[in-house]
């Protein structure tokens, strides 16, 4: 076996053979790899949403989807994700398109397993690293990034591999989502983790403070310079530095910085030198840059200079399966900072948790639980706690057997309706017979003649059968 085979790594086999998916999976286990085996291009793409492969290797030829479009698939849901092809003579020139379309490369039927083990150990090598915390892993980088979702699990991977390099970094996504941990993150995983982490937000000082703060001043530059100031791209030299809602920071200090980054220098308010500086920049914004381009409202040099990597934060609305996991974290970091023993949240109350629209993201989570933390006279959260601090309504998750239950019933009530309560024109429409219909409308307690045009009541609203006793 080539020494660049990374066992223990999760790969993702689709073939519609079944001799040879189970050839392949008994190949790659002995070789050390997690196999997961799937028959059909939309098997693969359900399985991507269940676990995190670190490869996927597919044949060409597969029913339905095939092993190309497949590709397309995983390119869009997970870019970072290397793609093995499996294609026989006939298809050798579409798999050469693919690799020019980034595919990591293609093998043709048959093939030597030596070769295939080396192929997948070079792409695992230049793929994203594993980010789920498995035994004896370092996963401290993102030690503050609590979650378990495939949507997380995309970003960090991208993040993790990011890190290795001095890319600048632009994160993208609303107010609250964790712009700044996944920074942190980002420093704790690089090079420059020993070196200083700095954070600023661009829109919260003053635009005649905001430069020297950034850049430093000599003490007489201004009234109230009474001594020299480092500013903070000299305190991160050698680290990072982060510019918190950069799609904030006034037209006139853009060009500053673009300088700045443009000669890796800076020169101080009132200062007549410039000043070499080693820093890393990872900017964060919830606006739409591209539209600020548009509107000139941001330069376009500037924003090329900070976007050579983009990642983008799902809101917490979208990975709802954290809630519990934050939820619960939150809770635990508070018990202490409030002196209390807290076991827990009562199963009403993290379903209120869970279910709520959340346009906070993290931070109003957190605010949440701190407020429930506080009130809390009890080891278990009540749900009245919970509501009292969401102050917002909560989205309705019905399960399964109570939204067909509610859609069987109004669908029933609209034929009613529609027929003036005849019930034979009902069972016609729905196209069932009269027996199985009443024991619909039995099952429902619904009464056909209330919804006669002429039945007491007047309000037009069914009324349910009384259950004889």
């Amino acid at each position: 076996m080539s020494d660049t085979t990374t066992p223990g790594a999760r790969l993702l086999v689709v073939d519609d053979d079944p001799d040879m998916l189970r050839l392949l999976s008994m190949r790659l286990n002995s070789a050390g790899y997690q196999v997961t085996a799937v028959t059909s291009a939309e098997s693969a793409l359900t399985q991507l949403e269940i676990e995190h492969p670190q490869l996927v290797l597919s044949d060409v030829r597969l029913p339905g989807k095939d092993g190309l479009a497949l590709f397309d698939e995983i390119r869009k849901r997970h870019p970072s994700l290397p793609v093995i092809l499996l294609t026989a003579h006939g298809t050798i020139p579409d798999a050469v398109e693919a690799t020019a379309r980034g595919v990591f490369t293609y093998l043709t039927k048959p093939y030597e397993a030596r070769e295939l083990l080396e192929k997948i150990g070079q792409a695992l090598a230049l793929g994203a690293p594993v980010h789920l915390p498995s035994k004896g892993s370092d996963e401290s980088w993102r030690a503050e990034i609590v979650s378990r979702s495939n949507r997380m699990a995309e970003v960090l991977a991208e993040a993790r591999m990011i890190a290795k390099s001095d890319a600048s970094v632009l994160l993208r996504g609303d107010s609250g989502a964790g712009k700044e941990v996944l920074a942190r993150a980002i420093h704790r995983a690089s090079a420059r983790a020993e070196k200083p982490f700095v954070a600023v937000n661009c829109g919260a000082i003053p635009e005649a403070l905001l430069e020297s703060e950034l850049f430093g001043h000599m003490k007489g530059a201004f009234t109230d310079a009474v001594s020299n100031h480092k500013g903070l791209f000299q305190q991160a030299d050698g680290g990072t530095l982060l510019l918190d809602e950069i799609g904030d920071m006034p037209p006139a200090l853009q060009v500053k910085l673009l300088r700045v980054l443009q000669e890796r220098a800076v020169r101080p308010l009132g200062g007549s030198q410039s000043i070499t500086v080693d820093v890393r920049i990872i900017s964060a914004t919830h606006r739409d840059l591209d539209a600020a381009m548009e509107a000139g409202q941001f330069r376009e040099d500037l924003y090329y200079r900070l976007n050579v990597v983009t990642l983008t934060l799902p809101p917490l609305s979208a990975r709802r399966e954290d809630i519990p996991l934050l939820a619960n974290h939150f809770l635990n970091r508070l018990s202490a900072k409030y002196g209390k023993r807290l076991s827990g949240f009562a199963p009403e109350a993290l379903k209120a948790l869970t279910t709520s629209a959340w346009p906070g993201n993290v931070r109003q989570l957190f605010n949440v639980v701190e407020q429930v933390c506080a009130l809390s006279t009890s080891p278990l959260i009540p749900l009245s706690l919970v509501q009292r601090a969401l102050r917002v309504p909560s989205v309705e998750v019905q399960t399964y057997a109570e939204a067909k239950q509610r859609f069987e019933r109004d669908y029933l009530v609209g034929l009613l309706k529609l027929t003036d309560g005849n019930v034979a024109d009902a069972a016609r429409m729905a196209d069932r017979n009269r027996t199985e219909f009443y024991r619909l409308l039995q099952k429902h307690e619904l009464t056909p003649g209330l919804f006669k045009s002429d039945a007491g009541g007047g309000s037009g609203e069914p009324v349910a059968e009384e259950r004889r006793s």
